[in-house]
């Protein structure tokens, strides 16, 4: 299955992408692309972001569908 994941402000600078289609084996959650994705951008755990799916905040464990959206969102203020 393809998943489409964008990087936004901070995290976008540290991947040196807005984003990118990545192939994963089905039934694998958010937090097994997370785990990939660190192993490809080793400068993100040191970041401080939030992982939203479908734009919607994730905990991690939702199983992902092909073509899902995963975004990771830096902190941001609002008013």
């Amino acid at each position: 299955m393809n998943i489409r994941v964008k990087y936004f402000g901070m995290v976008a600078e540290r991947t040196l992408r807005s984003e990118e289609a990545i192939a994963m084996e089905s039934n694998q959650t958010i937090e097994d692309l997370h785990h990939l994705l660190l192993q490809r951008y080793p400068d993100l755990a040191s970041a401080e972001y939030r992982l939203s799916h479908n734009q919607k905040l994730s905990e991690g464990n939702e199983i992902m569908s092909d073509g899902d959206e995963i975004a990771l969102l830096p902190p941001f203020a609002g008013g």
